[in-house]
């Protein structure tokens, strides 16, 4: 612990990225504009790394998710598979009620088998209805219980504004606004766990076409083929939902999510999501501050078999910045100068600050990366005089 001798045993002021031009440093940078505005009942940008967001309209609004619902479907299925509940290969025998679901299908035969993997395909790239429910029903026993372990893992994740229904998105029959819905922010975090969580199940959002019963179709997601920066995640429309879009790209080290609900028309969800991502792309950035476990120095140990001890932090750190804030962004380092062994690994020794002005943009716990054991008695002895007149 630091306690009330601690005191800033090195305080390193270091201008991160600088380039060799000191004085366009020195420039104040344009204030960024507004966000565009967006001809959407609602949308929100996120940055994956951070969860910052960027720019938002009404992202609280309780609206119907339509067939974004099938990400959680999808997410599910592949919480089954890693965790040993399901296998790819495993064949799914297909219902009467599952073939009969109305809208966008697959066209799986009543009374045949087929894999996990086809219908995921079914599910994710072709947006298929009776891939999901066949899915849901597999899994869950009934559509109903499916639903269940749906709203139980919105729980999980933090979805606080999401009622699920059914495992589809279809308009309940009968039922209200209030029987099944999201938001903009909880479809976000939901996004966000399902390329955190499932990275290799989630490269098929990025599939582009997928043939089954030899019946090809595209994938509804027009901005896979507009932008090679895309690469998810799902499309939706039912009449009372509008046109909706979950869009994620990737530029560089920065990673965008955008949801986009209630838009008037296929193309211009598609438009739309695009504006709001490249404004993300345009005037704000991702950073790593810190990788896990990497050696940052050495801070003095007393009384110890060695006389210091090396410090990191022990998980990769990221902030999203304005472009070109990062040029400005100053770290400090604040350790206790009286740290006695015995030290263990990843003990707190102390805190990693990282300033942009008079602003604290992150406050990072320093641990110890190896252990340090107490040392002999001549050691420790001749320690404690040198504490006493340090």
């Amino acid at each position: 612990m630091i306690g009330r001798r601690c005191v800033v045993l090195f305080s390193i002021t270091l201008l991160l990225f600088l380039s060799n031009a000191r004085e366009a440093s020195e420039i104040a940078p344009l204030a960024i504009p507004a966000p565009p505005g967006l001809a959407a009942k609602s949308y929100l940008l996120v940055d994956y790394n951070t969860g910052k967001i960027i720019a938002e309209k009404e992202p609280d609004l309780r609206l119907e998710p339509a067939s974004l619902t099938k990400m959680m479907t999808a997410y599910i299925v592949s919480f089954q598979i890693r965790h040993g509940g399901l296998k790819p290969d495993d064949l799914v025998l297909i219902s009467s009620n599952a073939h009969k679901t109305i809208g966008s299908r697959t066209f799986v035969e009543p009374g045949s088998r087929v894999t996990v993997r086809d219908l995921m395909y079914g599910l994710v790239v072709q947006s298929g209805n009776d891939a999901s429910v066949a899915l849901a029903e597999h899994i869950g026993g009934s559509e109903a219980g499916f639903v269940s372990m749906m709203n139980e893992m919105a729980g999980r994740l933090g979805m606080t504004s999401t009622l699920f229904a059914n495992s589809t998105g279809l308009p309940v029959e009968g039922g209200g606004p209030d029987s099944h819905y999201s938001t903009a922010r909880d479809l976000a975090i939901l996004a966000r766990a399902v390329i955190r969580d499932h990275p290799r199940h989630y490269q098929l959002y990025s599939v582009e076409e997928f043939t089954y019963n030899n019946i090809k179709q595209k994938n509804r997601n027009t901005l896979l083929l507009h932008d090679p920066s895309v690469d998810g995640i799902k499309t939706g429309h039912t009449s009372a939902a509008g046109y909706c879009l979950v869009a994620s790209a990737k530029r560089g080290d920065m990673r965008l999510i955008s949801v986009l609900l209630g838009a008037r028309n296929e193309q211009q969800r598609g438009t739309e999501s695009l504006r709001i991502l490249n404004y993300g792309f345009r005037f704000y950035e991702t950073i790593r501050l810190t990788e896990s476990n990497k050696q940052l120095g050495n801070v003095k140990v007393w009384g110890g078999e060695l006389d210091d001890v090396a410090i990191a932090v022990a998980d990769d750190f990221y902030v999203t910045l304005q472009t070109g804030q990062s040029k400005s962004l100053v770290r400090e380092f604040k350790v206790s100068d009286d740290l006695v062994a015995p030290i263990s690994v990843g003990q707190k020794l102390g805190m990693l600050n990282y300033m942009l002005g008079n602003k604290l943009v992150a406050e990072l716990p320093l641990v110890a990366l190896k252990p340090v054991e107490e040392g002999g008695f001549l050691t420790r002895t001749a320690d404690s005089f040198k504490r006493l007149f340090k």
